[in-house]
């Protein structure tokens, strides 16, 4: 059960991930110019009163140094790679073990 909902949820990212690249090169041809969704600019979007406030949270568990370059870092990033990547992840966590060659059980 476990196993089906992880990769369920990683299939969703990798479908997610598609519509931002579609979304990212309709508006790029649109515009004539190179558009790139970040990731901070779909968490805005999306919620951005939870963007400010996951700041303080990351600042003061983990040190200013976690946010400034690690999670400034994140999310810098094209949304479509973050979910892509994350999509890839899950389903490889999800998936079945290959039965081990010539062990008998």
């Amino acid at each position: 059960m476990i196993r089906f909902l992880v990769r369920s949820i990683g299939f969703f990212c990798l479908a997610a991930a598609f519509l931002l690249v579609i979304y990212d090169g309709t508006k790029s041809i649109a515009g004539n110019a190179l558009f790139i969704t970040s990731v901070r600019g779909l968490w805005d979007t999306l919620n951005a009163a939870s963007l400010q406030a996951v700041q303080p949270l990351i600042e003061g568990r983990l040190g200013h140094f976690a946010w400034d370059p690690v999670f400034t870092g994140f999310l810098n990033t094209p949304s479509w790679a973050a979910l892509g990547i994350l999509g890839v992840i899950l389903i490889l966590l999800g998936r079945k073990k290959r039965p081990l060659i010539g062990y008998a059980r």
